[in-house]
């Protein structure tokens, strides 16, 4: 659980910090620090608010919930409060947040949403099964669910789409996006056949991933039937790739392993050349106008720390939190150092006032 590091891009964002510091926000930050635990008192899947229904451009249904703080013994929102709004990875689904949604819930305004063709979302046409697209769906998401301003917070595949967000609207930042966190995540280099390995049938990886995304394709529905059968050697794999721990809950790969098999191996595959082509590092400067959390684990063998590390050095003012031992999933691993951050993060956010 130690941190192994954590930095401050620069003095003005540590003076933010301290400003955004007065009476009221730290007794709301006290109120989120003793909320921590709650998700470890309820099961995972089981938080749910109202479904609600975002039709992204190209008339695609995103499944939308909504944690409004009066319904869990908060105050009524106004236009003015805050909302965070929670974008989740690949071949996952909302509940992956299920430890952030739980501390959250009654004390910030909280928007979590399927990505398209992922949990209840509908299925999206090969053809828009891109990054661009992504980036697009969570303006949708913004544009319809927040009245005021927001924190977009991305883990994996979910901070590619923040990435996307600040590459195709820049003018939202600073106005009416004023936080971000990246999480386990980066905008270029990345070897997709680390992200794909888990999700793909036993023995498949390597420099023969491409080839064999394409083909198993093809037949996916054999492909899926493959991943049921061998859902012993799957926990492994998961395991391994997902979580850095030797000694991680056997509920939270059981957990993560229920997403990646309710993931249709055809989806795997129509997001393969998203990963295989990503580099937008060039596209990172929105990010530097507001305060803005790199969070990763140093055990990640998916997006490692140079990842992370990189994201920190091309936005200036970003802070970097490496949770020591933690994999690819630290936002259940270490579910409580990665709240916390969200915690320092909504603080500078609802210090700031628009640009």
């Amino acid at each position: 659980m130690s941190i192994k590091g954590r930095i401050f891009g620069t003095v003005v964002g540590a003076a933010g910090l301290a400003a955004a510091a007065g009476a009221v926000g730290i007794a709301r930050q006290n109120r989120i620090i003793g909320n921590r635990a709650a998700g470890e008192r309820v099961a995972f899947g089981e938080l749910r608010s109202p479904a609600r229904v975002v039709v992204a451009d190209d008339a695609l249904d995103l499944h939308v919930e909504i944690d409004e703080p009066q319904d869990f013994g908060g105050h009524v929102p106004t236009d003015e409060d805050l909302t965070v709004v929670f974008a989740h990875g690949y071949c996952l689904d909302l509940d992956c947040w299920h430890f952030q949604r739980a501390a959250y819930r009654g004390q910030v305004r909280t928007v979590f949403y399927d990505q398209r063709s992922h949990g209840r979302s509908g299925r999206s046409t090969e053809e828009n099964c891109t990054l661009e697209q992504l980036g697009h769906d969570l303006h949708r998401v913004i544009e319809d669910t927040v009245p005021g301003r927001c924190v977009v917070v991305g883990h994996s595949m979910g901070g590619m789409s923040v990435v996307s967000l600040a590459q195709h609207y820049p003018e939202l930042f600073g106005d009416k996006v004023v936080g971000a966190a990246l999480i386990a995540t980066t905008a270029g280099g990345l070897d997709p056949g680390r992200i794909l390995f888990p999700m793909l049938p036993l023995g498949i990886g390597g420099r023969f991933v491409g080839r064999a995304v394409r083909t198993l394709d093809r037949g996916h529905r054999v492909v899926d039937v493959a991943r049921s059968w061998g859902r012993a050697v799957a926990d492994v794999v998961t395991d391994r790739y997902a979580f850095g721990d030797d000694d991680v809950p056997v509920a939270y790969v059981e957990f993560v392993m229920s997403m990646l098999n309710a993931t249709p191996f055809a989806v795997v595959a129509d997001f393969y050349p998203a990963f295989a082509t990503l580099d937008h590092f060039d596209h990172l400067e929105p990010l530097s106008r507001v305060p803005t959390s790199i969070i990763c684990g140093t055990a990640d063998k998916i997006t490692s720390t140079g990842h992370s590390r990189k994201l920190h050095s091309k936005i200036p003012g970003s802070s970097l939190l490496e949770c020591d031992g933690a994999g690819h999933m630290v936002v259940l691993e270490r579910h409580k150092q990665v709240t916390a951050e969200l915690d320092d993060l909504i603080s500078l956010a609802q210090g700031r006032t628009p640009s």
